[in-house]
């Protein structure tokens, strides 16, 4: 038996990659947070699976279903949106697994920085603009942020930043990061990126929070900050430059150097 943790990428039913829906498919007991993961996700799984919706219930609840699920001997599909790196409480629930001596693995999802970019057809590091992106978030009901992580202390680098669960926050965002980045620093907020109802809405640190304000969006919103979001003067990649010297294995002079065989 085996708890696969799956990101399910950002929405769209599709994003969602080939391991994580032939994982679902052989799970008999499906666990998923119904309020971010779309029902066509969930569809994969097994028919008279047992499906579980998360979304109300405590860490203590979850791991009582898992350990439920070992008992029998019967795989779990432990189905978070977006990827299991970043703001998906697994590791926590893996800290109890360990302890239980409960199997686990891990199958990766598209994020929902990623899932924003590509709505926008947007690269968020640019040669000579931003070559550095910023994940983070702000506190509201949520567990604090560490000491350093505050938007005025990452805001220094000036660097792109995805300021994910702050949609409720957006005056603090926007309040702290204009002194660092200018009123004029373009500011971009998706809704439900890859969802059917996706909404983009542009502006900047001047006039970001009206546009919010008029559209009604309060929720699973993502914050883009930078000045990659409206930049096209921007310089070219060395990788593809044609002035740049080429290297001995460009020049096919490359050889391989193979340990002794004894």
């Amino acid at each position: 038996m085996t708890v696969h943790f799956i990101g399910a990428g950002p929405g769209a039913p599709d994003l969602l990659t080939l391991r994580g829906r032939d994982l679902i498919s052989r799970s008999p007991v499906c666990l998923y947070a119904g309020s971010l993961v779309p029902k066509e996700v969930i569809a994969h799984a097994p028919s008279g699976a047992r499906i579980v919706d998360s979304a109300e219930m405590n860490l203590d609840e979850i791991i009582a279903e898992i350990s439920s699920a070992h008992e029998n001997g019967l795989d779990v599909a432990r189905i978070h949106s977006g990827d299991l790196s970043i703001w998906s409480t697994m590791a926590e629930q893996i800290r109890r697994l360990t302890a239980l001596g409960i199997p686990y693995d891990v199958t990766p999802g598209v994020p929902s920085f990623a899932a924003a970019a590509a709505a926008l057809s947007q690269e968020l590091t640019l040669p000579e603009v931003a070559q550095t992106l910023i994940l983070t978030r702000t506190s509201t009901r949520s567990t604090a942020m560490p000491e350093g992580e505050d938007l005025v202390t990452l805001g220094q680098s000036g660097a792109t930043m995805a300021i994910h669960l702050s949609i409720m926050n957006l005056e603090m965002v926007a309040s702290q990061l204009l002194p660092l980045y200018g009123a004029d620093c373009p500011v971009v907020v998706v809704f439900h990126a890859s969802w059917p109802d996706e909404i983009i809405l542009r502006g900047t640190l001047s006039t970001i929070q009206e546009i919010v304000a008029q559209s009604g969006i309060d929720r699973n919103a993502l914050i883009l900050v930078g000045r990659t979001l409206s930049r096209s003067n921007f310089g070219e990649s060395y990788l593809y430059s044609v002035s740049r010297e080429r290297e001995p294995e460009a020049q096919g002079d490359f050889k391989p150097v193979f340990p002794d065989a004894d």
